[in-house]
């Protein structure tokens, strides 16, 4: 899909979000959602520049290959309701292997009530719900997270 068709469709979608009324928040959080998405994928090489900068000025910076991905969470817990958020991170590792990165899978899980897990797995779909397939020798070195 073309971005003028993604921004055509997210704007008709904002506006019968506005009409719909009980149904507005659901279509505002996919329009967040999908809008975040886009970001990411836009604006990836300049985020990713920045985190290096920045890490290379407090001398914490990587000798690895980095790139910056969208993050897919997927939460999962007993009593507690699922949800699904996009956001991104910056991995690294081998060039090789930071190439085959297409996103981070983060799962979000409660253990006995207590303890909030969230195993961050750099993975080398757009789709890990489908089958997840970590990417092995790259790990997550920023998260990035978006005010909105």
């Amino acid at each position: 899909m073309s971005r003028s068709r993604l921004v055509a469709l997210l704007l008709a979608a904002l506006l019968l979000g506005g009409a719909a009324g009980a149904h507005a928040q659901d279509v505002r959080s996919i329009i967040v959602t999908l809008g975040i998405g886009v970001a990411v994928k836009t604006f990836a090489p300049q985020i990713n520049t920045f985190i290096n900068n920045l890490l290379q000025a407090r001398d914490a910076e990587t000798k690895a290959t980095t790139k910056v991905v969208p993050i897919l969470s997927i939460s999962i817990g007993i009593g507690a309701p699922g949800r699904a958020t996009v956001g991104a991170a910056q991995v690294a590792g081998p060039k090789s292997a930071v190439e085959k990165v297409q996103a981070v899978a983060a799962i979000d899980a409660n253990f006995s009530g207590v303890w909030q897990i969230k195993a961050l797995i750099p993975v080398d779909s757009l789709e890990p719900w489908k089958r997840l397939r970590r990417v092995v020798g790259v790990g997550v070195s920023a998260i990035i997270d978006v005010r909105i």
